[in-house]
């Protein structure tokens, strides 16, 4: 029989403090009573993804890895928000700053560590904040919606994610790094120019060899000056200037405190009865700052403490990791330069793209290495740096794929305890038992490991291992049906409940149907849909949309934006023409292109010039940025054509008139050809219409993107009034019916064209005349969204940088360039 439980109090409950109960807990539940102290009033969170609370793309609540709920689950006492102040070793009591007393068998300190803020001038002053928790995201945050300049003091890791966080708020971010690089800890000075040039054409300022001196303002900040004499002027700082381990509980109660509280291999104190983990912690002269090592003293102390393993010893860990910054990939492991003319280095270089690769070689070992923009080969080589294994012969195949399957270690090959997910400290065999305890498909292995939750990097690699331990017999995700991936309903179902309930807004849909809690994926398909059932009662929330879509253009890889006007049918005149050309060269804009739509682009423009450069074009959104309908590409048909037999500018020009602007699941752009020989290319379009001797033929579901597809005869019609009651009433089944970011093809393959010409043709269902209606009513309540122009949602719309955001139909985005500043210059394709 057991006796009584140890008391075992934890102070600290960030992932380190955290992470370790949960590997007490999953090997003995029994052995102890846990108390846990924590600074702040929440659970535990992942700090990883603080950059993504404060940019907006996560709320707050997202980020929580362990709610306060679950230590109530799991019979944890937790004193959330009450900082220990004293220890005492002899009568073993841990005392709060609110005067409760806990008395312990086992302390571990998982104390953390603090911002360094040096010792500048001013760094007092209102407006200058660090970056460390959730609170401070809320702080800088509000601080940031007033701001036009903000400066970042740092280029680690969490400076050039808080300048991220920073571009959202619609403040121009520049950066100051007072070493000769960005990331000097993880980077060399090439890596480093690399990336900062990558920063600065997303709009991004970098400073190097920049020493801060001075805040100033009066009260509140007005800028900083640098050791050279220079002045920058800014309302809000932020400083990521490394950290310092919080040691001084330890040092107050006599533990032995070096840069760190000083702890041995089995991460006891001076103190045998105490324990440290985290960055709290100094062993063997290293303080470690990462994720994974963290996670590897837990392991180690959960064995230790639960006597699984008492052989058990942390004997250190190397210096590896995989992550994003500002979105681009990348991969560091162990030293970033040659120790001496015997070290071998390996290196590419392709500066256009972004991508960087160097390998430092000792005694036919890896030593170091960096990958930036691509990572495809950082999981193999971290693993031959973890293990110190020998390397092939052939250098160029740990950086390449030398005509292999795939860049990814075999899975049989790969050992069981290879970390998968650096951030969550997820192992191959964790993911592994994980399937086997039937948790059979990516999502609901996510959930219950949290790997691949952290930065993402690791999110396919996770999915082809859950693949692989399922012997490629993965279990349907129910979540492939939902129309967006936050509320848990298919399109029918959601639709249905959102008319019955009379949801118009965003917020609304969470609430009803996500028990309250936002899903920032989600918010534009449901901002779309929602625009589609109810029009102008829709209830506009601009946070629900995409970039594109709150400044009405389409943003670039620079962070300036595309403006293409509404040529109708693709016909202009000399003075929309003259037009154009004197707004592109009031607004200095580098690059005019012909489009395929038959338009003409002004690429290159500053977010804050969209306004008034609208207004002097005087012509109508050409809508190139939305999930709407595109364009009527049309030919010249029987006005000038002699082989046209139909009217194709005429019909073209009242096709595109009637539905510029409706929202669909994706983009929609049709086209009508006069003739049969096809030159306005219909029959590759969602929608096309095509003169035929007699009349016209309709066709639907033609793509020619990344896969080419031959469009569908829906219907042959005799005239344009027919062409346009079809036309309509196609367009409105693929409002109700396509998945969001589905195209016309995808719809039409999923459920067949003789169903899709039995309901719209035949009206097989009864419903043509509702569908009709519905269109109608779309149409009428069309508003030209360049009208905002003269009266801006809110004053900031169009003010200030932006960052590049994800798209939710953009695969990774590629690394971009530095922006073209060239003179104007027209193209044509």
């Amino acid at each position: 029989m057991q006796g009584p439980r140890q008391k075992l109090v934890v102070i600290g409950n960030g992932m380190a403090g955290a992470r370790t109960i949960e590997e007490i807990l999953e090997r003995d539940r029994d052995r102890f009573e846990i108390v846990v102290f924590g600074d702040e009033p929440y659970g535990n969170y992942n700090r990883i993804l603080l950059s993504n609370v404060l940019n907006g793309s996560h709320d707050a609540k997202a980020v929580f890895l362990n709610p306060l709920s679950w230590y109530a689950e799991n019979d944890i006492t937790l004193h959330a928000g009450v900082r220990v102040c004293a220890i005492d070793r002899e009568a073993r009591t841990v005392t709060g700053a609110n005067g409760i007393v806990e008395p312990y068998d086992l302390l571990i300190l998982a104390t953390g560590s603090a911002p360094f803020v040096p010792p500048i001038p001013g760094t007092d002053k209102g407006g200058v904040f660090v970056f460390r928790t959730l609170d401070d995201c809320s702080r800088i945050a509000d601080w940031a919606g007033g701001c036009h300049r903000a400066v970042v003091l740092g280029g680690g890791l969490l400076g050039l994610e808080a300048a991220r966080g920073l571009m959202t708020h619609g403040a121009e971010v520049t950066v100051l790094e007072a070493a000769p690089h960005l990331m000097p800890q993880q980077l060399d000075a090439e890596a480093g120019a690399m990336l900062a040039k990558t920063m600065e054409g997303m709009g991004v300022q970098v400073v190097t060899d920049a020493r801060t001196t001075e805040v100033l303002g009066n009260g509140h900040v007005e800028g900083v000056q640098l050791a050279d004499g220079s002045t920058l002027d800014c309302e809000l700082i932020v400083i990521s200037c490394g950290i310092r381990a919080n040691s001084e509980l330890a040092h107050s109660c006599g533990l032995a405190v070096e840069r760190g509280i000083l702890v041995d291999d089995r991460m006891r104190t001076s103190d045998a009865s105490i324990y440290a983990v985290g960055e709290c912690a100094q062993h063997r002269g290293v303080v470690y700052g990462l994720v994974a090592p963290l996670y590897e003293q837990a392991r180690v102390l959960a064995d230790l403490l639960t006597h699984t393993n008492l052989n058990a010893e942390y004997t250190g860990s190397k210096s590896a990791t995989k992550l994003k910054v500002m979105g681009v990939e990348l991969a560091s492991m162990g030293v970033t330069q040659p120790r001496d003319e015997h070290d071998e280095v390996i290196s590419f270089a392709e500066p256009k793209r972004g991508i960087y690769k160097r390998l430092i070689i000792r005694e036919g070992v890896l030593v170091g290495g960096i990958l930036l923009g691509d990572t495809a080969k950082a999981q193999p080589l971290m693993h031959s740096f973890d293990r110190a294994l020998p390397l092939p012969e052939e250098r160029a195949s740990l950086l390449f794929d030398m005509g292999t399957a795939s860049s990814q270690m075999p899975m049989l090959e790969m050992p069981d305890d290879t970390q998968i997910c650096n951030c969550n400290g997820v192992s191959k065999e964790t993911i592994r038992k994980c399937v086997s305890s039937g948790k059979r498909n990516l999502k609901a292995v996510m959930e219950k490991t949290r790997a691949g939750t952290g930065c993402g990097s690791c999110k396919l690699l996770v999915r082809e291992l859950v693949e692989w331990a399922c012997e490629g017999q993965m279990d349907e995700d129910p979540s492939i049906h939902y129309y967006v991936p936050g509320v848990p309903l298919a399109k029918p179902e959601l639709v249905e409940q959102i008319l019955a309930r009379g949801l118009k807004s965003v917020s609304s849909v969470f609430a009803a149907f996500a028990g309250g809690k936002d899903d920032p994926g989600s918010k534009p398909g449901l901002a779309s849909l929602l625009k589609s059932l109810w029009h102008d009662q829709y209830e506009d929330e601009r946070d629900s949309r995409f970039i594109n879509d709150r400044v009405h253009a389409n943003i670039q890889k620079d962070a300036t934006f595309s403006v293409v006007p509404r040529m109708y049918g693709g016909i202009t005149t000399p003075a929309e023409l003259r037009r154009i050309a004197d707004v592109a060269d009031k607004y200095n804009v580098p690059m005019v292109k012909v489009t395929g739509g038959q338009r003409l682009d002004l690429l290159g423009v500053k977010k804050e010039d969209l306004p008034d450069m609208w207004r002097d074009l005087g012509m109508p959104s050409g809508h190139a940025y939305a999930k709407a309908f595109r364009t009527c590409k049309t030919c010249v048909g029987t006005e000038f054509c002699r082989y046209g037999v139909g009217d194709s500018t005429t019909l073209g020009i009242r096709i595109e008139r009637r539905f510029q602007g409706i929202e669909f699941p994706h983009k929609v752009k049709t086209a009508v050809s006069g003739c049969p020989r096809n030159c306005a290319e219909a029959t590759v379009k969602d929608i096309g219409v095509v003169a035929v001797e007699g009349g016209w033929e309709i066709y639907v579901g033609g793509a020619a993107g990344s896969r080419v597809r031959a469009a569908d005869l829906l219907a042959r019609v005799g005239t344009h009034d027919e062409a346009i009651l079809l036309v309509g009433r196609f367009m409105q089944y693929y409002r109700e019916h396509g998945k969001y970011l589905e195209r016309a093809a995808g719809m039409i393959e999923r459920l067949g064209i003789d169903h899709i010409r039995n309901v719209v043709v035949d009206d097989t269902q009864g419903i043509a005349a509702r569908l009709d209606a519905a269109i109608q009513a779309a149409v009428d309540s069309y508003v030209d969204p360049w009208e905002e122009a003269n009266e801006p949602v809110h004053p900031a719309q169009f003010r200030g940088q932006t960052i590049i955001p994800l798209d939710p139909i953009a695969s990774a985005p590629g690394i971009p360039n530095e922006p073209n500043r060239r003179a104007p210059l027209v193209a044509a394709r």
